[in-house]
């Protein structure tokens, strides 16, 4: 896959006369994973947030996909809809239904309430969360209540319910977040896998994790971008070593 799946172009918001994103540009392509990295404060969240539609720009826009949609007036479901997703720093899962509901729950199936109520789980279904469980690595866990999962398997869970909306982004934050290592490397090579059919954004920390990843990572500091390119050269940019990697 190849070709600018999403444009954000010169992007400002303020909260209470802060500048947490100051004309921000950033272009992500289909099929392609990007690290974003960043100290506290540099305009991470915010900048997911108004990809998403959770929060409005003041100025600039973000332009998806080839039909050259407009994102910035667009409600947080309608931008779901168009296919991005989104997975927090903390999973959200059902935590009292198995592996296999919660993967159920979310396939992107019509959601009006006559379907709903009416809705039977069929083979088609039954194969798609199959295959999701299968590339998550939660295949032999399908039975087991999900608040029984490990710290670990839960975030690939979110993930995997993520897949069920069949999106062409995905927005991932932190996600090595609390794992042990074998976590951490099943998770790299878990997004290194979903990069080849989606566009993957993760915003991370962990600058091992991010080398594992081996992608074009871009820095972000005081809402705008510092610096791009590989960790390599990335990690020997003099300030980004002042501002974030040197603290």
């Amino acid at each position: 896959m190849s070709g600018a799946l999403l444009e954000v172009n010169a992007i400002s918001v303020s909260f209470d006369g802060f500048k947490a994103i100051d004309n921000l540009s950033f272009n992500i392509d289909s099929g392609e994973l990007r690290a974003i990295i960043g100290p506290n404060g540099a305009g991470k969240t915010t900048f997911m947030d108004i990809i998403t539609g959770k929060t409005r720009p003041d100025s600039g826009d973000v332009i998806w996909g080839s039909r050259n949609i407009s994102l910035i007036q667009k409600s947080e479901s309608e931008i779901a809809n168009l296919g991005i997703g989104r997975k927090f720093q903390k999973p959200t899962v059902f935590e009292d239904q198995s592996v296999m509901e919660n993967l159920t729950i979310a396939l992107k199936n019509n959601r009006n309430p006559l379907s709903v109520l009416f809705y039977r789980f069929n083979s088609l279904d039954r194969n798609e969360v199959i295959t999701i469980a299968s590339d998550i690595g939660l295949i032999s866990e399908l039975k087991k209540r999900a608040g029984d999962l490990s710290h670990g398997q839960k975030q690939w869970l979110e993930i995997g319910m993520l897949l069920a909306q069949r999106p062409k982004l995905l927005l991932v934050d932190e996600p090595a977040a609390g794992m042990t290592i074998e976590e951490r490397n099943h998770t790299a090579s878990l997004l290194k896998k979903l990069a080849k059919s989606h566009a993957v954004v993760v915003i991370e920390h962990d600058m091992e994790f991010i080398r594992n990843l081996d992608c074009k990572v871009t820095v972000l500091h005081e809402g705008t971008v510092l610096a791009e390119g590989t960790i390599d050269h990335v990690v020997k940019n003099k300030t980004v070593i002042d501002v974030y990697l040197g603290r």
